[in-house]
């Protein structure tokens, strides 16, 4: 069934991991000695946290003589203060990330590219978000314009948790991610958990932050998928073998990695209008390593053959296409795809559907892909 939690999901901070095999093999907690060593693993890779975001600098210098342990950016130029909770107290650790979002929300774009300058001599802001994002023709016309927070610790403690839940159902963007490591052998494992669920955060942070930018909430399951029909994709391929799929650049297939199992998705094919309306049924992946249910049976996407004959091309490179399997509910050929005025449409090869208007006319256009809504 098609659904989504509407209230905050609050994870176990302390979990266990058993290898599975004839008996259960428990694998064992290694801890983190240091935050030192979660620092470095988000500097190493922010996607640990989220995939849509890029670092700006860390040990970022305030006017009030404090420093902000990591200082990121998103796809939409929005920004996200991560702070390290360390030896803090509970009062001290949510303190200071509201006290820095108050300072990062002062902060003119042309402040911002110094911070990144300041962190990246080698290279400016636009530069770092086209090789972070895509090209240069996508950076944000404006940056800044909201601010989110994240605290992020190996363990936290239940007054902190209870502030920053608090703080979340008012509306305050801020919330808590866990990070605990296993190990088993010479091989370390790194197990992530959110205090509460970000997509009911986003939700409730866009239902009471007024920027001047109207925004309409996102219901937590619909997303947008753009389907460019070219020599290297065709809509009858995706229909037959249940999938969507992006590539020629970072920008054009890191986005389809925010698509999760259970996720339904409205396709759209540029310049034609609205083609399906699916389940998501496997993450992202390159088109050399995924894999799609074709008529009950596990098909490598590599052994299949397409209308779209160059979809093999560059199965090796970084231009090549991610597949994300879906399981179509309702679909039409692209000579019957819908449009109507108003609807919603964007370059980006998926993101959050939170056009009513177009939420509206698809479920007329294609009522069995929606006839599980409550």
């Amino acid at each position: 069934m098609l659904c989504r939690a509407s209230y905050p999901v609050f994870m176990p901070v302390e979990m266990a991991i058993w290898k599975l095999g004839t008996k259960p093999e428990p694998v064992q907690l290694s801890g983190l000695d240091q935050e030192s060593t979660l620092e470095n693993a988000l500097k190493a890779d922010l996607s640990i946290v989220d995939p849509d975001l890029m670092l700006l600098a860390t040990q970022v210098q305030t006017d009030h003589g404090k420093r902000i342990d990591v200082l990121a950016m998103d796809r939409q130029g929005d920004l996200v203060i991560l702070e390290l909770k360390r030896d803090k107290t509970p009062r001290e650790v949510v303190t200071q990330a509201l006290d820095y979002a108050a300072w990062i929300k002062t902060l003119s774009a042309e402040k911002i590219e110094e911070i990144y300058a300041a962190a990246h001599p080698d290279t400016d802001l636009p530069t770092g978000f086209a090789d972070a994002f895509g090209t240069p023709e996508q950076y944000p016309e404006a940056i800044n314009l909201r601010q989110r927070m994240i605290i992020v610790a190996s363990s936290l403690d239940a007054i902190t948790e209870r502030i920053v839940a608090y703080l979340s159902e008012f509306g305050v963007p801020v919330n808590a991610v866990f990070f605990r490591a296993f190990k088993q052998g010479d091989t370390e494992y790194l197990a992530r958990t959110w205090l509460i669920d970000p997509n009911t955060a986003e939700q409730r942070a866009e239902g009471k932050t007024d920027t001047g930018v109207p925004k309409a909430p996102w219901n937590g399951l619909d997303y947008y998928v753009s389907f460019g029909e070219d020599q290297w994709r065709n809509w009858e391929d995706a229909r037959a073998y249940g999938f969507v799929s992006a590539g020629k650049g970072k920008w054009y297939s890191n986005s389809l990695k925010s698509l999760k199992p259970g996720d339904r998705v409205s396709v759209h094919i540029p310049q034609q209008g609205y083609v399906g309306v699916g389940e998501v049924t496997s993450t992202a992946a390159p088109a050399r390593d995924a894999q799609l249910t074709v008529d009950g049976q596990d098909v490598a996407f590599k052994d299949l053959t397409f209308k779209a004959q160059t979809m093999h091309d560059e199965l090796d490179d970084d231009q090549c296409e991610w597949v994300v399997g879906v399981k179509w509910l309702e679909t039409v050929p692209t000579s019957q795809a819908y449009w109507e005025k108003g609807m919603f449409a964007n370059q980006n090869s998926a993101c959050k559907l939170r056009s009513t208007i177009t939420l509206e006319a698809m479920r007329k256009k294609f009522p069995k892909a929606f006839s599980e809504d409550a």
